[in-house]
């Protein structure tokens, strides 16, 4: 079983409390949770892919202009990864097992090379940790179910504004996707 970290759109602009669509606190307190399941993967000989939301600026076409303020804007320090994520991307970027990939829409499958990679490097299972529990998560999490991956969440990994979003997505995703669900503490690489 090869596995995949999916590190997604943990940036400044979802997490820190002056970012554009912050989701706060509750985003802030899984800091150190992410980056160290993205290190126990690294460590374990798996991948880890930083799935990182990317608007232009002015982009009045894009369905979520309508939606939400700009956020994650190309060329913005929004974009930069929020606590130890960025010192543990920052680390292992020259690696082979650890990737960027812009993304623009919830899923991280949604027009990226994503799904060519994780079947180049035969990875079958997916990690989830990331923002929002109930958005890119969620989304990402149908996608993978649609293409075959087992989904693994990370429950005190995600993260959303409301307690009631978050055990929403977890629950949907759990029922109805055959997630897995487990605290970090059960993490096994």
């Amino acid at each position: 079983m090869t596995k995949a970290v999916l590190s997604i759109d943990y940036t400044k602009d979802f997490v820190a409390s002056d970012g554009k669509l912050t989701a706060g606190q509750p985003a802030q307190a899984i800091s150190e949770t992410i980056a160290a399941v993205s290190q126990k993967a690294w460590q374990c000989g798996h991948y880890v892919f930083f799935m990182i939301d990317e608007h232009l600026e002015g982009d009045i076409f894009h369905p979520e202009s309508q939606l939400f303020p700009p956020h994650n804007i190309r060329g913005t320090e929004g974009r930069s990864l929020y606590g130890p994520s960025k010192a543990f991307f920052e680390a292992y970027r020259d690696s082979e097992r650890v990737f960027w990939m812009d993304k623009h829409y919830y899923s991280a499958f949604a027009g990226t090379m994503l799904d060519i990679y994780l079947r180049e490097r035969k990875v079958d299972t997916l990690v989830l940790t990331g923002v929002l529990t109930d958005i890119c998560i969620l989304h990402t999490a149908i996608d993978a179910y649609q293409k075959g991956y087992q989904i693994e969440i990370v429950t005190d990994a995600v993260a959303s504004i409301t307690e009631e979003q978050h055990q929403f997505a977890l629950e949907h995703m759990k029922n109805v996707l055959g997630a897995k669900l487990y605290p970090s503490t059960e993490l096994n690489f």
